[in-house]
């Protein structure tokens, strides 16, 4: 699904060039459960990113769903975003005038499928995550792990080969938090692939492979 050969980022200061990323090779297949483990300012971020398809390498190749995308103008790189990839981010980023339900249909509006009775989809989605009770809430009347479970429903609407986590427990008791990863899990088990981006090492032992990103390379890749 994902493949990063002798990847690199660089950021500009002026004239000071400030590298990222120094060399990331990489392969995730499909039906990984993948913990992208590093500290703030390791490049995971930067990283995720990049495999988001939200930004572009400096150098090297990179091949998503067997596309090599460093070519793709930004109109490309949106069409394959909105149409393999689901995002879930730590501040869950609904839209405050919006109900639940209303929040998890936006992706719709963007998506290239041919999604069948959006509503009734949605519909499903708040009974698998107990939230049915909770569809006409607006966020502010939602607590964290409801609007978790709102985001990641939003996440699945135009049914991603891919969901991107980014540290999606930050804002949450640790409670919670393992309730959201246990969802994660279970999503992983039929079938979706998953990455969760996170600075936590208590998260390790939801997923199948722990990723380290250290100081812009990968210091770690192993089965857990």
């Amino acid at each position: 699904m994902i493949l990063l050969k002798n990847i690199t980022k660089s950021y500009f200061i002026g004239e000071r060039e400030l590298p990222i990323l120094k060399g990331i090779n990489l392969e995730i297949n499909q039906g990984e459960f993948v913990i992208l483990m590093g500290v703030s300012g390791s490049g995971k971020t930067t990283l995720m990113n990049i495999i988001g398809l939200l930004d572009k390498q400096t150098e090297g190749e990179f091949r998503f769903m067997g596309t090599p995308v460093s070519d793709l103008a930004d109109e490309g790189l949106a069409g394959m975003r909105n149409a393999h990839i689901g995002f879930v981010f730590q501040q869950f980023f609904l839209l405050p005038y919006l109900n639940a339900i209303e929040n998890v249909l936006i992706p719709i509006v963007y998506s290239r499928k041919d999604i069948k009775h959006p509503r009734e989809q949605a519909r499903r989605l708040f009974e698998r995550f107990g939230l049915l009770d909770r569809m006409h809430n607006k966020p502010s009347q939602l607590s964290g792990g409801e609007q978790q479970r709102v985001a990641i429903a939003r996440a699945l609407m135009n049914q991603p080969d891919l969901i991107l986590a980014d540290e999606p427990t930050g804002a949450l008791d640790s409670k919670t938090g393992n309730e959201i990863m246990g969802l994660f899990s279970m999503l992983n088990k039929e079938g979706k692939t998953v990455i969760v981006v996170t600075h936590n090492s208590k998260l390790t032992s939801f997923g199948t492979r722990l990723v380290r990103i250290e100081d812009g390379t990968i210091s770690e890749d192993r089965k857990v």
